[in-house]
Parts: C-alpha cells; structure tokens; sequence
C-alpha cells in the first residue's frame, strides 16, 4: 500500500471540500467542482453529507455554499483543552531557577488579572505574598501594564475608565497620560515594569503571551524585593525574559 495516499478516498476527498471553502470562501457547486477538478455529482453528493452534518451552509439566494460554525466550535473546544500551565510550567520553572526569584503567571479577567500559577525560587528565603486565585487591578501590575500594552489605546482607554484608579502605593501611576507613555516604552522593550506600584518594596518585570488565535490573554512576570531588583539587574534580568516568552511561545505553536 502507497503510505502516501489516504487509504480511504472518501474522507480524503471530504476534507478537500472543506479545506476549499475554508481557502476561497462561498462558492456555488460548478466553482467547486471546477476548482476541485471533481466530478459534479461527487461535489454534490459531499456537500449534502456536510450539509446534514451541519459543517457547510447554503444561501439559498445565491445557493453558493459556505463552512458552517460548527468546526469554528471544534476548534474552539481544542484550544479550550490545551492547559497553558503545564506547556508554561518549564520554562517558568528554569526561569525562576536561573534568576533565584519569584516567576507567576497570570491570565486577562477584563479590567484585571488572575494569578493561574506560581513557581517559587529554592534559593532565596523571601516568599511572595500573591495567591494562585487572586486578582489584581491591570493599571498598576507589571504584568497588568504588559497585557495593556498589546491592546488598542482605544481598549486601554475602556480598561482605565472601568477601573477604580487609586494609588495602591506611593508609585502607583494614577495619570492616564503618564500611564501611556509608559505603555509606548513597554511597546518598545517588550517587557514590563513594576516599580513597588502594587507593592512596596517589590519590583516586577513582565512580558505578555499571545494564544493560539493571536489575542493576548496570559503574561507572566519575574518578581523580587528591591534590594535584589535594581535597575542594572533588571537590565540584565530582560533578556532572560524575552527567551523565557520566546520559548513558552514556540511550546505554544509547536
């Protein structure tokens, strides 16, 4: 048997069918057939079965044929399963052993952001106070700051104005205008910054992560008390970040 050819005809050609629709969009029967190089009744014959199945719909004013919702719904259902903390967990785990800090990550909840994992450092005796579970406001987060980032200013302005914008700390930035200066340097750097604006005597650096459909809905961030987090290790602590998201990425693509 030729290991290269479908050794069923049938579904070989089924998903032809819809592999077409999918790359030209609506189209009527003879098109299909034409582009296909199929035989029309054949053509007709799938189309009716998808039909039936609810994969493929008709207009019936033009009666050209179109993909249905239902493999947007399969695909969705895939995406739904494939856990962003396992493919994370190594490569948050090397990164927080290499720096000896704090690594969480977290995930878009609207106007915040919801811690989903933390791994903890075996060489330093300091622990963070954060909580898988817990939530934090977006405009004053390292990791909040990288999530905005990647959105329209027009979304960025929705978030702040359906956020209660007080100052957590003496650092936290409760100036729009301030705020969206800082966004344009994190649009430049592709990293983040906390600095003691959620809480006082910790700093943050923090980078967002993309989903399979290319919305921005986790980040994850390297935390440490100041004294351990000053602006020349934070130099050299955003190289090790951006590996980190480029490595969690290609997990997530692979």
């Amino acid at each position: 048997m030729n290991e290269d050819k479908n050794p069923i005809q049938v579904a070989d050609r089924i998903f032809l069918v819809i592999e077409t629709l999918a790359s030209i969009g609506p189209c009527g029967l003879m098109e299909l057939s034409n582009e296909l190089h199929l035989n029309k009744t054949t053509v007709h014959r799938i189309l009716n079965s998808l039909l039936y199945m609810g994969y493929v719909k008709q207009d019936p004013s033009t009666s050209k044929y179109r993909l249905g919702f239902k493999l947007l719904d399969i695909a969705n259902q895939i995406l739904a399963k494939i856990d962003i903390v396992n493919i994370a967990k190594p490569f948050l785990h090397e990164l927080a052993q290499k720096t000896g800090e704090t690594v969480h990550l977290v995930e878009l909840d609207t106007i915040n952001a919801v811690y989903i994992d933390k791994v903890e450092s075996s060489q330093n005796s300091v622990r963070m106070v954060s909580k898988v579970g817990k939530s934090i406001p977006l405009y004053c987060s390292g990791v909040g700051k990288a999530l905005l980032s990647e959105m329209t200013d027009n979304d960025i302005t929705r978030v702040w104005n359906q956020s209660e914008i007080n100052p957590v700390t003496i650092y936290t930035i409760t100036d729009f205008q301030k705020f969206m200066e800082c966004v344009k340097e994190i649009r430049t750097t592709g990293y983040a910054l906390d600095n003691e604006e959620n809480e006082i005597g910790v700093r943050c650096i923090a980078a967002a992560l993309k989903d399979f459909t290319g919305m921005t809905r986790y980040a994850f961030s390297l935390s440490a008390p100041v004294n351990r987090m000053s602006d020349t290790r934070i130099t050299k602590l955003n190289s090790d970040i951006l590996l980190t998201k480029h490595s969690i990425l290609q997990a997530l693509n692979s």
